[in-house]
């Protein structure tokens, strides 16, 4: 029972792994274990705000159960996430330019009493990321501040785990069935991920492209 198993761990603030074969048992065991039993930050939270002049809208993929709402950001008695030793997040966010159409744009109306306004001297800022955590052997959160500055690159030009890490979102897209892309080839996302393969000197990258054939042969 995924589900269960999920709720438990989050109300202890652990961890859970879902293992059915030795090599699974060789990953959690000997390769994550350490993550997971020395704790660098507590209440982790992670805050984007875009530039409404360069960014017309926005959608964050997957974390749909860890979203808070932006008033319990700064408020230091919400239960957040742990980060461990060894942990490193991604977070994908599919952005709409200002200056493009879409037909995935939000519907709304036009507010009568409300202006959005925007500061002019935020010179190529694309986005704000505000990250607040807090010690493990203490109550009061600390928070960093980094800003992006705007850039267009072609896919082919990013990092290898950057390009893994967008085919193995696309492919949960797909197994979704999400409204949200029209590009459901399952060729092209295992070509994204060999992009993105690397070194792979444990095999996991390689495990998930032969999974994703499976799922293309029985499609």
């Amino acid at each position: 029972n995924d589900r269960l198993v999920k709720q438990l761990a989050d109300a202890g603030n652990g961890n859970y792994a879902y293992i059915d074969s030795l090599n699974e048992a060789q990953k959690v065991f000997n390769e994550e274990m350490s993550a997971t039993l020395f704790t660098i930050a507590k209440d982790v939270k992670v805050q984007i705000e875009f530039n409404p002049k360069l960014v017309k809208a926005y959608r964050l993929i997957g974390y749909e159960s860890r979203k808070l709402k932006t008033e319990d950001f700064i408020n230091d008695k919400i239960d957040a996430g742990e980060l461990g030793i060894g942990h490193t997040v991604t977070a994908l966010y599919e952005v709409i330019p200002a200056n493009s159409t879409s037909e995935f744009l939000p519907k709304g109306s036009d507010l009568k009493y409300t202006e959005v306004k925007t500061k002019d001297n935020l010179g190529n800022e694309l986005a704000t990321i505000k990250f607040r955590y807090k010690k493990p052997n203490e109550e009061e959160s600390k928070e960093l501040i980094q800003t992006v500055s705007n850039s267009q690159k072609e896919i082919n030009s990013a990092s290898l785990d950057f390009r893994f890490a967008n085919a193995v979102a696309w492919f949960g897209l797909v197994l979704r069935d999400s409204q949200y892309i029209s590009n459901k080839n399952l060729e092209d996302i295992i070509n994204l991920a060999k992009q993105g393969k690397s070194s792979d000197e444990d095999g996991y990258r390689a495990e998930f492209i032969r999974l994703m054939w499976t799922k293309k042969l029985t499609w």
